[in-house]
């Protein structure tokens, strides 16, 4: 099995860098897309593409190459706490991201993807405003785990 450890190491980093690199970006196209509301659709619906399209499998394939290279060393997790926490980290943020995170997202889609009712008051509704404040609060919690878990990842302290 050690033969394999370059490989599945390799998809590993390749993994994380193509699921979570592009998740950074998702803050800079909220707020263009509060700078031109007109287009804020489009881009939480690009957003939601690249997450379901690429984040969100690239996401859950990091928890099996992880487990495979937790295999192939032959490693007790218990032994290794640094490990034992960047797992729960992973699991908490992957289970936050496919639900929590990805409901208010497709519910900000929902509410901007139809012209307010006429009289409307003019501004975005209150129940939106909620939505992306917890879309934002969620992304940047989300950003600092992964942040953490590379931190684990690569200096292993107490290791």
């Amino acid at each position: 099995m050690q033969q394999f450890f370059p490989y599945v190491l390799f998809l590993h980093v390749l993994g994380a860098i193509l699921a979570f690199g592009p998740t950074f970006a998702y803050s800079i196209m909220g707020a263009m897309g509060g700078r031109e509301p007109q287009h804020a659709n489009f881009g939480m619906r690009t957003t939601a593409a690249i997450g379901s399209g690429m984040v969100y499998p690239l996401a859950i394939l990091q928890g099996v190459t992880g487990l495979a290279l937790v295999l192939i060393i032959g490693t007790s997790i218990l032994s290794k706490p640094w490990l034992g926490l960047a797992i729960v980290l992973y699991i908490a943020a992957i289970s936050y991201a496919l639900t929590v995170q990805r409901n208010a997202l497709h519910h900000a889609i929902e509410l901007t993807s139809s012209p307010p009712p006429a009289g409307a008051p003019a501004g975005p509704p209150p129940e939106l405003m909620a939505t992306v404040k917890k879309i934002q609060r969620g992304g940047m919690g989300l950003g600092l785990v992964v942040v953490v878990i590379v931190f684990l990842m690569v200096v292993k302290p107490g290791n």
